[in-house]
């Protein structure tokens, strides 16, 4: 894997003209309750509401005019199959997206607006890759995985070149992990651009193979349990992986109670709409899992694709539907 630097600006010339450069939010309240300078680089107002938009789009533009017109597929049951379809069709291009039969209703929906082919499948991961697969063989598409793709990768890092373009003097920048696709694009950035910064990644403590990889210094795959953040149940790739022992300092873990409440936080103190899996690196802070007292933090604010009939203190407090 030679995912570097020179590959992320690259992929930044590339899908700049198809992508938001999305804003950088600062609350006053939360860096007084936590003693620090927070600034929040928001994808969830991303195309297609996640940075998923970046790597997909880049992946894509990528390909060789004989290639592409062969198509795309990948296996997703979330933001990544939407990126890729919206790309896809933006170059004129067949998308094949194999998702779980339980995935979201408005996930399905969001992948078919693109025009893509969907294909159903049982919602478990070697059958989903070998759907994939035969889809393939059939079609002669190229396969766009959500995180084991460099090109995705180097998509993936283009948020974290905005945002130290953006935000000058950073200490910390944080991300949640989940295939470590945009960690590893993140990292190699950040620490191309501020070679002194810090960079931590956060993932639930109920899909913690992340972290249990980094602290043994080999890769170790979970079966994974349930969590809210549920874009961050995916183990993290080998590929991925070598890259964030190399660039990452540190990723720690947080609580299902922090996250909701982190998720919670920033919708009533900035007003915006953020996924679980946004607010993880925040409950880290929340959680204390992180100093940041004193220091300048960034945080990628991944994705705002939130079913809203189904919020998390909704089913807390016990309040349903009418």
């Amino acid at each position: 894997m030679s995912l570097d630097f020179e590959s992320i600006r690259a992929a930044h010339e590339r899908i700049h003209a198809h992508i938001h450069r999305t804003a950088v939010l600062t609350s006053s309240r939360l860096d007084e309750a936590n003693g620090a300078s927070l600034f929040f680089k928001c994808e969830n107002f991303q195309k297609v509401g996640a940075f998923k938009a970046r790597g997909a789009t880049n992946a894509v533009f990528s390909l060789d005019d004989a290639t592409a017109r062969r198509g795309v597929a990948t296996h997703s049951s979330g933001n990544h199959g939407t990126a890729l379809a919206r790309a896809a069709k933006l170059r004129g291009i067949p998308a094949h997206i194999v998702m779980p039969l339980n995935s979201a209703t408005v996930k399905v929906r969001a992948v078919e607006r693109y025009g893509a082919q969907i294909i159903f499948c049982e919602p478990n991961d070697a059958v989903r890759q070998a759907a994939c697969a035969d889809v393939i063989a059939k079609t002669g598409a190229t396969l766009i995985h959500s995180f084991e793709n460099e090109d995705v990768m180097a998509g993936q890092g283009t948020a974290a070149v905005e945002l130290l373009e953006d935000v000058p003097n950073l200490d910390l920048g944080m991300c949640p992990i989940g295939g470590g696709g945009l960690l590893s694009g993140t990292a190699v950035a950040a620490k191309s651009m501020r070679p002194k910064i810090k960079v931590i990644a956060a993932e639930p403590e109920k899909a913690d193979d992340a972290a249990q990889s980094f602290r043994a210094g080999r890769l170790i795959h979970t079966e994974k349990k349930f969590t809210i953040a549920d874009g961050l149940r995916t183990n993290v790739g080998a590929p991925t992986f070598a890259i964030i022992q190399r660039y990452v300092d540190d990723i720690v873990t947080v609580s299902e109670e922090a996250i909701i409440s982190a998720m919670r936080t920033i919708w009533e103190t900035m007003k915006i709409i953020v996924e679980p899996s946004a607010a993880v690196p925040y409950a880290a802070i929340v959680e204390n899992k992180i100093d940041v007292r004193g220091k300048r933090v960034a945080i990628i604010l991944t994705g705002g694709n939130v079913d809203l009939d189904a919020l998390p203190w909704m089913r807390e407090t016990g309040i349903v539907k009418a």
